[in-house]
């Protein structure tokens, strides 16, 4: 990797990793897509290679939002509970299959290309699905069984990042802000990151035993990722998320559109 090509990816890793710092959403979103549609790398590798990323800088990030109190304890349990053991067993299948190099190519891109879709839609929806899960009566009674509820979507999240990295951001918050209206946006975000701590860890030591994860690309992104996911938490609390997110929903519409064209 040239020099350039370096500085450049370290760049795009502190951009990533402060919106990830920010809203909770957005590492692999952003990152899986941007790495198969801008930069070339191969879709297995660069899922691989960004949970490799996101097991450390979500870490440094949990630190962060710890500090400020960000962190639902046992929110964060219960979804590990869930997610962690769906993660094992999706990479478990996976191997086991034996795919052929262009068959798991195919799989994996095609899995990033509807998580992302799934993510877009869930961010253009969180306002309205929590006003709406406020008066449902159906999310009333799904509320008396949280702790249940809080484990199912985390087994969901665990398939879903495993395969394509994406969804510890945008489906949990989802599912948490309906689950738990009480919980502030910052505190769905810290409590998202450091849930993603274990399950990021988990599924890229199984990316490191299927031979998916670039060293010096996880060099490049760690450089930029760290000091972002850091800057991005501390200014949680200070930045308009509702201009955020239009971002955020405009630059994965662009990698969606790449990836499935």
């Amino acid at each position: 990797m040239s020099i350039g090509g370096f500085a450049l990816l370290a760049t795009v890793g502190l951009l990533v990793g402060a919106i990830v710092g920010l809203t909770g959403v957005g590492g692999g979103s952003i990152m899986t897509p941007l790495l198969i549609t801008v930069f070339g790398v191969p879709a297995p590798v660069a899922v691989g290679t960004d949970l490799a990323c996101a097991a450390v800088t979500k870490a440094v990030g949990s630190i962060a939002h710890g500090a400020a109190r960000n962190i639902a304890s046992g929110i964060v349990l219960r979804l590990a509970m869930g997610s962690v053991p769906a993660a094992i067993s999706t990479l478990v299948l996976l191997t086991l299959a034996h795919l052929e190099a262009h068959r798991l190519e195919h799989l994996i891109r095609v899995s990033v290309g509807v998580a992302l879709l799934v993510s877009i839609a869930l961010l253009l929806l969180r306002d309205p699905m929590r006003r709406w899960a406020t008066r449902s009566p159906a999310i009333g009674t799904l509320r008396r069984h949280r702790p249940a509820a809080t484990v199912a979507v985390g087994a969901l999240i665990g398939v879903a990042v495993a395969l394509t990295s994406l969804g510890a951001g945008a489906i949990g918050a989802a599912c948490l802000a309906m689950l738990y209206p009480e919980l502030e946006p910052v505190e769905i975000a810290g409590s998202d990151i450091a849930h993603a701590v274990p399950l990021t860890a988990v599924a890229a030591a199984g990316h490191l035993w299927l031979g998916t994860i670039d060293g010096a690309l996880l060099l490049a992104l760690l450089v930029g990722g760290l000091p972002g996911i850091v800057a991005g938490s501390l200014l949680a609390r200070r930045v308009p998320m509702r201009a955020l997110r239009l971002i955020l929903i405009a630059t994965l519409a662009l990698a969606g559109w790449r990836l499935l064209v």
